[in-house]
């Protein structure tokens, strides 16, 4: 069993240290004015994390991301406009410990779009990310990554865990880039959604699991419908740090 430690990607949308040097972050507006479109692959922030949306359920008019993206509630995009509202999440990622392969990672939000917003479901490149439970996570398996900071890479996965795997031959991430789509591109042009960026596993980018944060979603979902307190996941234990 392999042990290494988990980095965050979720970037401040200021660095501390640049901060006199750097524009202004445009304040969020009451509302996002009409027209603006939340795509998977685009830019929000939430307080002064910088990440990028998952996916977007067009029916439902959601977006997802990475759940250490989540500020106090408000969702805007880089432009100041309030596009959502944080409204369920999960989040067990333990930034810095060491993490070995079998512990559970869980690493989603839920955000509801404002009315103003128009959805959509096409990446940057042009594909359109869908679904498709049948296309999970395999070791070997060709997936493309994009993030805000870094825009498309592409490589394979490494090694499937416990719900999250890890990627490399290619696959690249910066701070900022937490919660962007991991897809499996097709031959017809579309991209099936296997995970979203949460992390680097030592020297390896890793995604949770899509197939799994729909899994939990939808118990969250369930548990509220019925008055029940949603489930926490729990951190999972830290064992000694693995010799360099």
């Amino acid at each position: 069993m392999r042990r290494w430690s988990l980095r965050l990607l979720a970037a401040a949308a200021i660095p501390a240290a640049t901060v006199l040097f750097a524009p202004a972050v445009a304040p969020l507006t009451a509302h996002a004015d009409p027209g603006v479109v939340v795509y998977p692959g685009m830019e929000i922030r939430q307080d002064t994390n910088q990440c990028t949306v998952g996916f977007v359920d067009m029916a439902t008019r959601t977006a997802y991301t990475a759940g250490h993206c989540r500020g106090s509630g408000t969702v805007g995009d880089k432009f100041g406009n309030i596009i959502g509202h944080q409204t369920i999440f999960r989040d067990n990622t333990p930034d810095g410990a060491t993490v070995a392969t079998d512990h559970l990672i869980a690493d989603w939000e839920a955000i509801a779009l404002v009315p103003e917003v128009v959805v959509n479901n096409v990446l940057p490149g042009g594909r359109v990310l869908v679904t498709d439970p049948s296309v999970v996570p395999q070791p070997g398996q060709r997936v493309c990554h994009f993030g805000v900071i870094t825009a498309e890479s592409c490589g394979t996965v490494d090694a499937v865990n416990n719900g999250w795997f890890t990627m490399a031959n290619g696959v690249v991430s910066q701070k900022g880039d937490s919660g962007g789509p991991v897809y499996v591109p097709t031959d017809d042009g579309r991209a099936v959604i296997v995970g979203m960026f949460n992390s680097t596993w030592g020297t390896y980018p890793a995604a949770v699991s899509w197939q799994a944060a729909d899994q939990q979603i939808h118990e969250e979902v369930f548990t509220a419908a019925s008055g029940v307190a949603p489930n926490v996941v729990p951190q999972p234990p830290v064992p000694p740090n693995a010799p360099a």
